[in-house]
């Protein structure tokens, strides 16, 4: 894979510490990063760090309370990395947005279908909603496709909402299409493990400005998903803002408090 001189920010990898099903620490991370120009990374916690997605019925404790502050805290630890990090804070239900930094970039909020549900209609939500719109902090949401119509629609008006993988987790890229969400200005997107066509769908259909690229580490290769990028031959500037410049515009938002 060609290596210009331009910088790359992944925008979606998962690093952790406790979790240990998948080779997934950063040093893992930076391995596979290694031979790319890939120069910074927006890193959250991987799920089983955060509640226990195997069970429907999860009841939150004390000691996955703990584990989640813990989780958490370590991506904040990752800064002094060569590699630039941006520290994503994953929320759970108790909707711990006290536990926010100034060096926090975004937010991760991901369920599944058949995984435990986020209490939306607890007034924590709603407070918690109000603190990430004060701080202008990105939201990556991966939900099912009824509760991303929601989000956005009612629960997260003036919040950037970022469709991880082109939505294929959220419902489709089609479904949400038809939703009339990737129309909607503070709905943005990122490519991780998402398919070319769509890809090259997406930009003809809505432009490059709120597309930008991620490699889904440990489940998808940075490099393969970074020459995925280059090889769909887009023109240099569109190219350069999918693959950095789109984050480093929606991360100069943020409001560091």
């Amino acid at each position: 894979m060609e290596k210009p001189s331009q910088s790359v920010i992944d925008a979606h990898a998962h690093c952790g510490v406790i979790d240990r099903s998948w080779p997934q620490s950063f040093a893992d991370y930076a391995r596979q990063a290694a031979g790319t120009d890939i120069k910074g990374v927006a890193v959250f916690s991987p799920v089983m760090e955060i509640y226990d997605r195997h069970d429907y019925a999860f009841v939150d404790t004390p000691a996955w309370q703990q584990r989640r502050r813990e989780s958490n805290a370590h991506l904040l630890s990752l800064a002094s990395e060569p590699m630039t990090i941006y520290p994503y804070f994953f929320i759970w239900n108790d909707f711990a947005v006290d536990q926010l930094t100034s060096a926090h970039c975004g937010i991760k909020w991901h369920r599944h279908h058949g995984e435990p549900v986020y209490a939306y209609d607890d007034p924590r939500c709603r407070l918690a909603l109000d603190e990430i719109r004060r701080r202008r902090l990105p939201v990556v949401l991966e939900e099912e496709l009824e509760n991303t119509i929601r989000f956005i629609r009612d629960l997260a008006v003036g919040i950037t909402v970022i469709i991880p993988h082109l939505g294929l987790l959220n419902g489709g890229f089609q479904l949400i299409a038809a939703a009339g969400l990737w129309n909607q200005e503070n709905v943005w997107a990122d490519t991780a493990l998402a398919d070319r066509e769509e890809i090259q769908e997406y930009i003809r259909s809505y432009g490059h400005h709120r597309l930008m690229f991620g490699s889904d580490f440990p489940f998808g290769d940075p490099y393969a998903e970074l020459d995925k990028i280059r090889r769909l031959n887009l023109v240099p500037a569109v190219e350069a803002a999918v693959l950095g410049g789109n984050f480093i515009r929606l991360q100069a938002r943020v409001h560091r408090l």
